[in-house]
């Protein structure tokens, strides 16, 4: 994907000009912020060079990606099917880079951990520290993604391992069950439940959920559903294609409520108050596994597994 033109003085679109990464990573970022000014700011880039840069992929695919109002922008259903697969395409390039920075020609070793941004919690990090102690000459790369899930189902070219929200399984990646973690309600101060110390599913019947399209926003609807069989039991959900900070900002100013882990509670909003989910059985949580490759030869990887049964031991590691 490369750009070998411009427009032409006329305005229109030269038939030279491809879809570029730039497109691609504006158009996310515009995505992530709903906002095409904070979406500039962030990437460090003048407001109208990324508005016309979006106009012209709008050209290019000939379809509107976003909707714009005074409040910002939003995804069309086009758009989101369109931005869905830039962010396939983006985090492969992540990974690929992630894969090449770990690649050590010293022979002194290599591992690349991919992560999501919302999970580098305690446990991860006492895992990593343990390990640079042990190995201390191993040169390790994390691999960041903060636009998207990461795959749990690791291929060649990507990180060695990847830790990521989900249940083990044995298909054609090896996996090994690490940590779980409370689910808590995020609710504004003003709310009637920001008192509570814990509350019930059912209590969340008639309200507001705000989920992220990433950031863990899959994994609560999932244990949502499985909590709320009956579909009239459940709250009303509201998806927004934004990173888990702006779906704080947006419950603090009381557009609903959200889902949060005990581990992201210290970085959370303090216009924000948290109380425990529970069921009948006790509270709720979510599971966190390790995923990679069997066929994946890096002696390093067989290191830090073995570093991960020792922290989190069960008899299930294996292909």
């Amino acid at each position: 994907m490369t750009e070998t033109g411009n427009t032409n003085s006329d305005g229109r679109i030269s038939s030279t000009v491809a879809i570029s990464l730039q497109h691609l990573r504006f158009a996310v970022a515009a995505c992530d912020s709903g906002s095409l000014r904070r979406a500039a700011e962030a990437l460090s880039v003048q407001h109208s060079a990324l508005s016309r840069s979006i106009a012209q992929l709008e050209i290019l695919v000939g379809a509107a990606l976003f909707a714009r109002s005074s409040g910002g922008v939003k995804p069309t259903p086009e758009g989101r099917r369109f931005l869905g697969n830039a962010r396939q395409i983006l985090d492969r390039l992540d990974a690929l880079i992630g894969t090449g920075l770990a690649h050590d020609r010293s022979g002194t070793g290599h591992l690349c951990i991919g992560i999501s941004s919302s999970i580098f919690t305690d446990r991860l990090r006492t895992v990593i520290l343990d390990f640079k102690v042990r190995f201390p000459s191993v040169r390790l790369a994390m691999l960041e993604q903060c636009r998207g899930r990461i795959a749990t189902t690791p291929m060649k070219g990507t990180p060695d391992i990847v830790i990521a929200p989900g249940e083990p399984f044995a298909l054609d990646s090896g996996s090994f069950p690490l940590w779980s973690e409370r689910v808590l309600l995020s609710v504004p101060q003003s709310h009637p439940l920001a008192s509570r110390d814990f509350v019930y599913w059912t209590a969340l019947r008639h309200e507001t959920l705000l989920l992220s399209d990433h950031a863990l926003g899959r994994e609560f609807e999932r244990l949502l559903i499985t909590k709320l069989a009956c579909f009239v039991d459940r709250p009303r959900i509201e998806w927004h294609h934004v990173c888990r900070d702006n779906i704080s900002y947006l419950i603090s100013m009381g557009f609903g409520i959200g889902f949060t882990l005990e581990s992201d509670v210290k970085a959370s909003s303090g216009d924000l108050a948290h109380a425990e989910i529970r069921d009948g059985m006790g509270t709720s949580r979510i599971g966190f596994s390790a995923f990679w490759r069997p066929d994946n030869d890096n002696p390093m990887l067989g290191n830090f597994l073995q570093l991960l049964t020792e922290h989190y031991p069960s008899p299930a590691i294996g292909g």
